[in-house]
């Protein structure tokens, strides 16, 4: 018997829809929200008022590019959470009142192990490899920097995690000390790539374990920027590209140490990246690195399924869905949780 999922995800600020059949994407629509721009970061009354806008267009879409009819559906997977709970609520909602009106289950997903299994994603004409078990899975985005052992879809163990911000929002931050607009992660990484990444040093914190932290490298770097500034008012204009590349050369090399640990420590040299910051250039090119000195097998995500996207839900609710690992449809939305 077919099993098709219709996903919705609303994390945050994009709104995004789904459809997988027997383990293949039929279909995967997003859309994104311009208004946040503005205010320097997202702004959550306002993203959920835009999700309200979008999710209706935005799933109708995804239902008509996969030729698949409502009454087709096997299930609904909704992320469930963690994000922004005024958005969260908005999809989530909308699954559940689609879930009840068709008389299908609701699959809940948890929005972070949809990014590690977004390697997983497949269209019908895909031939890239996917990772065997176990394999670890650097997960790095706005909000989240962990290490992860994953040994199954639904086995995954934290190793380390930032104790505080995670490497996007640093990058974030950075573009935003130095007025260069939002989201500042590809903005640093555009600017990086016609800087010289050795120009300046800033500190690095020493962490116990496989923990991060990010705390202190933009503090460093803030007070840098005060103390050249005192010397020399244009010197952000001037030094834009190295210090963008100074910066982004600092937060890979803290990631990219601990990772390395981790590979020591447990042996396992299957190394898959995964989150928003995975479309960073400098991290890209450090896997690969890794790959060609080191001998790891690593696994980097095409940039669609790098960003929040339904395609991850979909994935991870179909293996739920096969498991028959449904959700109750009175199980509330989460702002926080780990995997």
């Amino acid at each position: 018997m077919s099993l098709t999922i219709l996903a919705i995800e609303s994390s945050c600020d994009d709104t995004g829809a789904a459809v997988v059949r027997d383990g293949l994407l039929l279909s995967n629509i997003t859309a994104s929200q311009d208004v946040h721009k503005r205010y320097g970061g997202v702004v959550p009354e306002l993203a959920s008022r835009a999700h309200q806008q979008h999710i209706v267009p935005v799933a109708d879409t995804a239902l008509k590019e996969a030729g698949v009819q409502p009454e087709e559906l096997s299930a609904i997977a909704v992320t469930l959470g963690p994000g922004l709970m005024g958005s969260l609520l908005v999809g989530v909602s909308f699954a559940k009142g689609m879930a009840l009106s068709l008389g299908i289950p609701l699959v809940e997903v948890n929005h972070l192990q949809g990014h590690v299994l977004a390697h997983f994603v497949r269209t019908p004409n895909d031939t890239r490899p996917t990772p065997s078990y176990p394999f670890l899975c650097l997960l790095v985005s706005g909000g989240n920097s962990q290490i992860i052992r994953v040994e199954a879809p639904d086995k995954m163990d934290i190793l380390g995690q930032t104790i505080d911000d995670a490497a996007g929002e640093a990058l974030d931050k950075c573009a935003k000390i130095m007025g260069l607009g939002y989201p500042g992660g590809p903005i640093i990484d555009r600017l990086a790539r016609q800087g010289n990444p050795n120009a300046f040093s800033f500190a690095k914190p020493a962490i116990k374990g496989l923990d991060y932290s990010f705390s202190g490298l933009k503090t460093s770097f803030l007070y840098f920027l005060r103390d050249q500034l005192k010397e020399d008012a244009d010197f952000i204009t001037k030094r834009q590209a190295d210090l963008a590349a100074s910066f982004e050369r600092t937060v890979v090399e803290i990631l990219m140490q601990k990772l390395d640990r981790a590979v020591r420590e447990t042996g396992i040299r299957q190394v898959a990246l995964s989150g928003g910051v995975s479309a960073n250039t400098a991290l890209r090119a450090a896997f690969l690195d890794r790959q060609d000195h080191k001998g790891w097998t690593v696994f980097i995500p095409p940039f669609a399924y790098t960003t929040d996207n339904a395609a991850m839900i979909a994935q991870a609710g179909y293996y739920k869905a096969l498991a028959h690992d449904f959700c109750p449809l009175d199980k509330p939305a989460y702002a926080r949780t780990i995997i």
